[in-house]
């Protein structure tokens, strides 16, 4: 007897299987990973990185696994939010596709029930990838931190639990934006976005994402006037790029200085492909966001760059917006509150 099959139906499931077996083919080649070896006098040093990163996690599951974490800090069991998607990536290989709500209800009721994260992962040879990868990315996002909140004219500490990083774009202030991470550009020479546009209005305050040091700040072809933020653990650079003309940055920022997790940086503006400073050559007024992922510090200018499509991150930190009022006389703004987070150097 011969039962009829229908092809259309199989072929899902058969590119989902095809491209598992790729990616753990791939675990430990230099598909993923570097390797650098370097001579000193005594021994020769191997050091072994990741070199390539695809950030695909969808909103709906790095909002679900967020609110996970931050629910599970009243519990017994405290979870994971990086643990949880680092799993759910492996499971799929990275294709999010084929994810299903239930899956991370039953990864959680394990883990409630008792099984560690390292014995529900045991056969996910992508695993440890993901985790390392997803560390690196979302290593300060969450966490515990004060915040200074205003009450009938007193001001105090709140400790929280949760997002302590910020929206790019300042509360009360709109922006667009779609995923075109990849697209094409042509000017100067052709090559792909590594980056995120959200589009807004000129003088929109832009607010630094994380914590960490200015490490770039002036002028670049492409960019404009643009700003780079180092993370603390040196993992993640934050690319602010298209800034206003004439006033692009806030007026105590500088090259080497230390800001924390929403302040007011910069203003947007379109200015950039142009190698003469301080000229609107964009025709459309943006922000231009890119996040860059350094595991090995060769990584940071070399040809082994890795971007990251920081979509779903951005429509995540919508969750939590800097407020901000205007200096009349310095015509810049500030923040109206502040946050301590124990990650910031003293």
């Amino acid at each position: 007897m011969m039962i009829a099959v229908n092809p259309k139906k199989l072929l899902p499931a058969i590119i989902l299987i095809s491209a598992v077996l790729i990616i753990l083919s791939l675990i430990g080649s230099d598909r993923y990973y570097s390797v650098h070896t370097a001579t000193t006098e005594s021994e020769k040093v191997e050091k072994k990185y990741i070199k390539w990163v695809d950030m695909s996690i969808p909103y709906n599951v790095m909002e679900s696994a967020l609110e996970a974490d931050i629910r599970s800090q009243s519990a017994e069991v405290k979870l994971s939010w990086i643990e949880l998607m680092a799993y759910l990536a492996a499971k799929y290989g990275g294709n999010f596709k084929s994810y299903k709500k239930s899956d991370l209800g039953g990864l959680i009721e394990q883990l409630e029930g008792g099984k560690s994260m390292a014995e529900i992962a045991q056969d996910k040879k992508l695993y440890p990838y993901y985790l390392e990868a997803y560390t690196a990315i979302f290593a300060e996002f969450v966490g515990e931190h004060k915040v200074l909140t205003e009450q009938d004219g007193k001001k105090a500490w709140e400790d929280k639990y949760g997002l302590k990083v910020y929206s790019p774009v300042a509360k009360g202030y709109g922006f667009s934006h779609c995923d075109d991470f990849g697209n094409g550009r042509s000017f100067g020479y052709r090559r792909k976005h590594l980056g995120n546009d959200l589009m807004g209005g000129v003088g929109t305050p832009i607010i630094a994402i994380e914590s960490g040091t200015i490490e770039a700040m002036g002028w670049n072809i492409y960019g404009g006037w643009r700003v780079g933020i180092r993370s603390f653990d040196k993992r993640r650079y934050y690319y602010y790029a298209h800034l206003r003309k004439d006033h692009p940055f806030h007026k105590e920022l500088a090259e080497g200085q230390i800001v924390m997790a929403g302040d007011v940086i910069g203003y947007l503006g379109m200015t950039g492909y142009s190698r003469k400073e301080n000229v609107n050559n964009i025709n459309v007024p943006h922000l231009h966001l890119g996040l860059q992922l350094i595991f090995d510090e060769s990584q940071k200018e070399g040809v082994n760059q890795i971007w990251i499509d920081v979509y779903n991150i951005v429509e995540l930190l919508k969750k939590n917006k800097s407020a901000v009022v205007r200096n009349v006389q310095t015509k810049d703004f500030y923040r109206t509150g502040d946050i301590h987070d124990s990650s910031v150097p003293d």
